[in-house]
């Protein structure tokens, strides 16, 4: 494995490495005013929630690299400590990333991108239209982490307002995440866009505790089929099947072909009964898994 030790990195290295390697994040498209009224709008990938109660997003506007200057955003938010958060979607990266050019002060961005400005109800910078999640917000603190080429500046902003485009709405008024077609930024140009195809759950127990890959038999923990994820799916249950279970499993038709076609032949046995788990796993059918892996 490849080390690097940042001292003998410059700024530029760093950034590429990192914004490569943590990804992808979500997209924060501010909005923002200067005390004059004047409109800015940029987006921030260094981006995230950090809060619920209060809700509380962070935003990190950072001193560029290539000539430690700092960005209109967080000269506007000195100046007027308020801002809408507005969220990025498919529909829209084009124009969001056109928003990102360094036009001069002054320059509104709604203008430049072809964004609308929709007023805001409790904030003075403006909403984007065609956000489908628009997060008006006043700005806490902000938070200085250097004065050296590529240092953030992290803005703590306090949600007051959400709103919501009713298209991305599932029948019981909640955000589908199927619906709202997020992107998020990887490192150079690339991007992610979040559809149903390369979307996945994964289950996590909320008031019961997984027995843990530490308690799954050492056969089954060293298989040579089942991998980490699989591993970590048998570990996330709250207990093993019963011993009726597994036996009354064991005698479906499936299950009494792979054990005729096997007699005697305990290697290929345990392969073909770990590679019959690893599809229920790929399925998502973790204790039919289970009674696959503990079937005689």
């Amino acid at each position: 494995m490849l080390t690097l030790d940042i001292k003998n990195l410059s700024p530029l290295q760093i950034q590429s490495y990192l914004n490569h390697a943590v990804a992808p994040r979500p997209i924060c498209l501010a909005s923002t005013v200067d005390a004059d009224g004047n409109v800015n709008l940029s987006p921030f990938s260094f981006f995230n929630l950090f809060s619920v109660n209060p809700p509380v997003c962070v935003f990190s506007p950072s001193r560029r690299v290539r000539d430690n200057t700092t960005k209109h955003t967080l000269e506007n938010i000195k100046q007027v400590p308020e801002c809408v958060i507005n969220i990025v979607n498919y529909d829209m990266v084009q124009q969001v990333s056109l928003s990102s050019v360094e036009y001069p002060l002054g320059v509104n961005e709604f203008v430049k991108s072809g964004l609308t400005e929709l007023p805001s109800q409790l904030v003075k910078p403006p909403r984007v239209a065609e956000a489908p999640v628009q997060l008006e917000c006043v700005v806490r603190e902000v938070i200085s982490l250097g004065d050296t080429p590529g240092a953030g500046n992290l803005v703590i902003a306090e949600v007051k307002l959400i709103h919501l485009n009713e298209n991305i709405l599932n029948s019981d008024g909640l955000i589908d995440q199927e619906k709202i077609d997020l992107v998020a930024r990887l490192g150079g140009d690339w991007y992610a866009r979040m559809t149903g195809a390369n979307m996945f759950k994964v289950a996590k127990p909320v008031s019961s505790i997984g027995i843990g890959v530490d308690a799954i038999p050492y056969a089954i923990r060293n298989s040579h089929v089942l991998t980490g994820n699989n591993l970590g799916q048998l570990g996330n249950v709250e207990h093993l099947p019963a011993e009726e279970e597994i036996n009354t499993y064991s005698q479906t038709d499936e299950m009494k072909e792979l054990f005729d076609a096997t007699i005697g032949d305990s290697q290929t046995r345990e392969l073909q009964l770990h590679l019959k788990a690893k599809q229920l796993l790929d399925k998502g059918l973790v204790m039919d898994a289970w009674k696959v892996l503990l079937a005689d």
